[in-house]
This record gives C-alpha cells, sequence and structure tokens, in this order.
C-alpha cells in the first residue's frame, strides 16, 4: 500500500467504529453524519481488502485483521494527538474531551461528589465514563486506550504504567447492632469464629488474608462481592461481618443499624493510586484532570 495516497483521516474512522462496534455512535464521537462513517467504512474496507466489522446479531463484530490493527492504529494516532499537543495550552473551560476512568463503587463514591461539582465549574463540557474496576490492573485496555486512567490499589505497576497516589485509607470491622457474638467486643479469637462477608475491591488478595497467611491463620469467608457499598447493607441486615475501609464504615454506621469495631490486630494502612500509560505522560488533558483527582484525594 502507497501510504502516500492513504487519507489518514479514515484511521480516525476506524479507530472509533473499533471503539463503538456502532456506526451512529462512531459518527457521534467523530461529529461526522452516519453517511460519512458508512462510507469511510466501506473504503476502508477496498483499501484493506478486508471487511473490518461484520454485522452479528444487532452489534458489529471486528474480523481477525481489524483486532490485529486496533492497537498499532490507536498506538499511532495517540502519539501524533500527544506530539502536536505538545506546548499548546489546554483550556478546560472549551473543552469537549471525554475520560474512561476504571474504579471500583467505593472510590467512585469518595471522588464524584467532589470531584463533578469542580468539572461543572471548570470544565463543563468534559465528559466522565466509569467503568467497574476488575481484579487485576486492566492494561490491555489501558493500552488500548479504551481506558485513560485507573484508581484503585496495586501492589507493582508494570515498568510501562505510571502510578500517582490519591490517597491513604485503614481498614475497620461491621456488624450488625447486637451482634450476639460481639456483646463482649472483638478479639483475634471472636474474628476467625465469624462468618465473614469478603470484598475484593479489585484485588485477587485482601490485606486480612496476606496477615492470616502469615500467621498460619484462616477466616471462614461465606459470600465474596466486588461491592462495597452492598457490602454494609448485607452487613446490617445479617450476622455475617465485613471489612471496610474506614471512611465507608463510618458513613454507613451513620445511616444503618452497624457497629465498628477495630481489627484484633495491626494492619497499616493501604494506598489508592490514579494509574496511566507512561506514554501518557504528555498528553495535557489528561494530566489536567490527575491533577484535579490527586487535590481531591489529599483532602478526602
Amino acid at each position: 500500500m502507497n501510504i502516500s495516497t492513504f487519507d489518514l483521516n479514515l484511521l480516525r474512522v476506524l479507530d472509533a467504529l473499533l471503539r463503538e462496534r456502532n456506526v451512529s455512535r462512531a459518527a457521534e464521537r467523530l461529529a461526522l453524519s452516519q453517511p460519512a462513517v458508512s462510507n469511510a467504512l466501506g473504503r476502508l474496507r477496498d483499501l484493506l481488502d478486508d471487511p473490518l466489522l461484520v454485522r452479528v446479531g444487532r452489534a458489529m463484530q471486528p474480523t481477525p485483521r481489524a483486532l490485529e490493527l486496533e492497537g498499532p492504529i490507536r498506538k499511532a494516532l495517540r502519539q501524533i494527538e500527544e506530539s502536536l499537543s505538545e506546548g499548546t495550552r489546554f483550556d478546560p473551560a472549551h473543552s469537549r474531551q471525554r475520560f474512561t476512568i476504571a474504579m471500583t463503587d467505593y472510590a467512585e463514591m469518595l471522588l464524584m461528589p467532589r470531584l463533578l461539582p469542580r468539572l461543572a465549574e471548570l470544565a463543563p463540557g468534559v465528559r466522565l465514563d466509569v467503568r467497574h474496576l476488575t481484579p487485576r490492573l486492566p492494561a490491555e485496555a489501558l493500552e488500548k486506550g479504551e481506558l485513560d486512567l485507573v484508581l484503585g490499589r496495586f501492589e507493582a505497576l508494570p515498568p510501562r504504567f505510571t502510578g500517582s497516589r490519591w490517597m491513604s485509607e485503614t481498614l475497620q470491622v461491621v456488624a450488625c447492632k447486637g451482634h450476639p457474638q460481639l456483646r463482649q467486643g472483638l478479639d483475634l479469637q471472636r474474628f476467625l469464629e465469624l462468618r465473614h462477608l469478603w470484598v475484593h475491591g479489585g484485588q485477587t488478595r485482601g490485606m486480612v488474608e496476606q496477615w492470616l497467611g502469615e500467621q498460619g491463620l484462616v477466616r471462614e469467608i461465606v459470600y465474596s462481592t466486588p461491592n462495597y457499598l452492598q457490602a454494609a447493607h448485607i452487613a446490617a441486615g445479617s450476622e455475617l461481618v465485613a471489612v471496610l475501609p474506614t471512611r465507608l464504615a463510618h458513613y454507613f454506621a451513620g445511616l444503618l443499624p452497624l457497629e465498628l469495631f477495630d481489627l484484633p490486630f495491626a494492619l497499616g494502612p493501604f494506598h489508592l493510586d490514579v494509574v496511566s500509560l507512561e506514554l501518557r505522560q504528555r498528553d495535557v488533558p489528561l494530566q489536567w484532570l490527575v491533577g484535579e483527582i490527586i487535590a481531591l484525594g489529599d483532602s478526602a
């Protein structure tokens, strides 16, 4: 293929189509008409001699050739964008940027009630899309540009990623008021005898399990969930106990019939970081958003 005759704008269309898997949504993302995007897709199919996206039911699925091109094209477009924007001034007040962030419901509860009013004041055109944080760092989604940021707890990051400290947190035990096994308080033996609800919060192994394992101890986990907010309601309505972040525990103790107990063993704080690709350190709009998030974490 002769690159000198290839319309590079078609790559933006292909990137949008692979992100959205829908012609109408891709057109909206690109601020183009639906016929213009359909025409561009037809040109791409002819140039690359591949259907690229095929309809399966109501959805469009990429072909193996399209999936092969997705990562390199997205990386190239991002590098071009960063090179062109380097040294330019970012004006949040007039930005129409869209950012996609992965986090737990707990981090979302802490951050968004304070970040959204801030954005409404400084950057009313900016849009945020939040995805649920999986138990592992979603490295592939960050590299493909499907995610801009991840906010969570990670013990180690691969070299191609960078993390900025957002906030530190401790843990407490929550139980329903009048829990029959906790009338005399909570010590280690009683903690091990209780039936537990575990919120994995984007982790494959929690701090409590790590400490217990080092001591050769095991607690009985009868229910696990990725949802911090639901855990407090379950604990309030049952005899299951949960270990929750202290800020969340105190918040729900003011709303639900819950009692709070300190852990019967010493655990240090854990830290939540804002993680992005190292390559995007020069992405001015993204780094502006990171700065806003970190500033709110310091005051959480």
